[in-house]
């Protein structure tokens, strides 16, 4: 009985999430990032591979990881980010996920020295 309370509690609490448009709380879902609803940290990267699902992943001096989602299907190029990024100061936008109560590690523009280097933004 005691397991039947607890399963109905979560799925309830899920069913009201879902119901109040809260999905990117239960999966970390970015969509349509805004440079309003992003964190903007300024980093020097120290590496650059790639990543699962053709993610580019951005290594800091502190070791923190970032990344631009899906970055080698949208044109961009390890060589030519190691040559623009790669032991340099950038600005990176971080999205917001749980609801804009979380920073994630999601680039959602890079820049250097005030160029634009890749960008999710409208």
């Amino acid at each position: 009985m005691k397991k039947f309370i607890i399963i109905l509690s979560a799925l309830l609490f899920i069913a009201v999430l879902v119901y109040a448009g809260y999905t990117t709380l239960l999966a970390s879902v970015i969509d349509n990032p805004t440079e309003e609803s992003s964190v903007t940290e300024t980093k020097t990267i120290k590496g650059i591979k790639a990543g699962t699902s053709f993610d580019i992943v951005f290594t800091d001096l502190q070791g923190d990881s970032y990344y631009i989602n899906r970055g080698l299907e949208r044109g961009l190029n390890l060589d030519s980010l190691n040559a623009k990024v790669l032991n340099k100061r950038v600005t990176l936008h971080l999205a917001k996920t749980l609801g804009g109560y979380v920073t994630s590690e999601h680039i959602s523009q890079l820049s250097v020295g005030g160029d634009i280097i890749f960008t999710e933004f409208d």
